[in-house]
């Protein structure tokens, strides 16, 4: 059966790989690295599916239908509007989408910019259904939680302040954009 998964492919030939690049796009964005990756497992190895995946990448840049700096863009937007991400949990995002570091800091600043943090955070507590902590343990598992989908310890504290959690900071290790110690 050819379209289950593990089962044998014959790879395809340029214009298989433009048809199968074409629906990879129509389905989901993507970024460059990602559709080269999926590109890859079905082109011919060796120089000729490298040169092949290259031709058609370029012709799909072109053609407008590839761009990392949209796919940066709407990426952020998306997560943040959404999701509610915080932004380093975007960042982390778009690192494992193979997005560039310089287009990853320029979408994400332009797209939390003028971002209220605190307000962010109490929009994903509520997306979440989040309920108030009522001891150290619920609390403990408000913070990682808020820290996993992208806020500063700061916000964090705000939040379960405004809350009326009874909180004790301490120094998070605040990482760089596109570091997390959670991925969910």
């Amino acid at each position: 059966m050819a379209g289950r998964r593990g089962a044998a492919r014959s790879p395809l030939d340029e214009a298989g790989l433009m048809e199968y690049a074409l629906r990879s796009l129509s389905s989901k964005m993507r970024s460059e690295r990602d559709l080269r990756r999926k590109m890859m497992e079905r082109a011919e190895t060796g120089e000729a599916g490298v040169a092949a995946v290259d031709a058609i990448l370029q012709k799909l840049k072109d053609l407008r239908y590839l761009s990392d700096e949209r796919f940066a863009a709407d990426y952020t937007r998306l997560r943040k509007e959404n999701e509610r991400f915080g932004r380093r949990r975007v960042a982390q995002g778009l690192m494992q989408q193979g997005v560039p570091q310089e287009l990853a800091s320029t979408a994400l600043e332009a797209a939390y910019a003028e971002v209220d943090e605190v307000a962010l955070a109490k929009e994903y507590v509520a997306r979440k259904r989040m309920k108030k902590p009522e001891d150290e343990k619920a609390t403990a598992r408000a913070v990682r939680r808020l820290l996993g989908a992208g806020f500063s310890s700061q916000a964090v504290w705000k939040v379960l302040r405004q809350w009326g959690a009874e909180v004790q900071e301490v120094d998070v290790d605040e990482r760089h954009d596109g570091e997390s110690e959670e991925g969910a």
